[in-house]
């Protein structure tokens, strides 16, 4: 009869054995969708190393910066890079480019897949994270797309589109369809929803942001599932033509 430490040593051997069979992902993931530029480096669904920047749109300085600390990590640790993850928007034209360009730069440069992560399907996941986490309650991110504007859609608790991803002009009469829901609002562009219309049972997360620590089970599952976007010809999600707009203070 085995011993109970022997028994405990051959578990232990077991599970390293299955550690070593076991393809551990080792993916980067960015964010740039938003006023916030993050990285965060993962392996096998674990955070390694992250950095994020909250003074504004600066992304194309900051995030060469963070990428540079990042595969700074990976080389001298010796970590394979298995794939690039990106927020793919909806979110701000400039900040979706510049992280898209970048991801798909270090995917040219390593070899190595580009997997594409929804931003307000990102968002949703982050409040799962949260208090917010019951089977009943729906969630609405919202990001600020100016004037009464905002990008949203509606997620249940497994993640599943209940309303599709929208350029959305808000009224009185949106998300009517949902009244006698338990909805959780998030993000930027909650606040101006909430200041519109209080809606019974609603609850808001107005500070919430996309952040690339909170990417990494969703481009983990898309790791696994396979689902990698064209590296090529792969765009941002938009979801409305880009307008140019004049700055109100010219500096000449």
């Amino acid at each position: 009869m085995l011993s109970s430490q022997t028994v405990i040593i051959k578990a232990r051997k077991i599970v390293n054995l299955q550690r070593i069979f076991y393809d551990m992902a080792n993916i980067l993931n960015i964010e740039t969708s938003t006023d916030v530029c993050s990285v965060a480096l993962s392996s096998d669904g674990m955070v390694l190393e992250h950095h994020e920047d909250y003074e504004g749109r600066n992304h194309a300085t900051v995030l060469n910066v963070f990428l540079d600390d990042i595969m700074k990590y990976v080389t001298s640790r010796e970590i394979k890079l298995d794939a690039v993850a990106v927020s793919i928007g909806p979110g701000s034209y400039t900040g979706l480019r510049i992280g898209l360009s970048e991801a798909k730069g270090l995917c040219f440069g390593y070899g190595v897949p580009l997997i594409g992560v929804n931003t307000l399907k990102l968002m949703s996941v982050t409040a799962l994270f949260s208090r917010y986490n019951d089977d009943d309650t729906l969630y609405v991110p919202m990001i600020d797309a100016r004037r009464m504007e905002v990008y949203t859609a509606v997620y249940n608790n497994a993640l599943e589109e209940v309303l599709a991803p929208q350029a959305m002009v808000l009224d009185e009469t949106s998300f009517s369809q949902f009244a006698d829901k338990k909805l959780l609002f998030l993000g930027n562009g909650s606040g101006k929803w909430k200041e519109l219309k209080q809606m019974p049972g609603a609850h808001y997360l107005c500070d919430l942001k996309p952040e690339a620590v909170n990417m990494v089970a969703l481009s983990e599952l898309a790791f696994r599932k396979g689902e990698f976007l064209d590296v090529a010809y792969s765009t941002p999600l938009y979801l409305k033509e880009f307008q140019a707009t004049t700055p109100k203070n010219k500096v000449f």
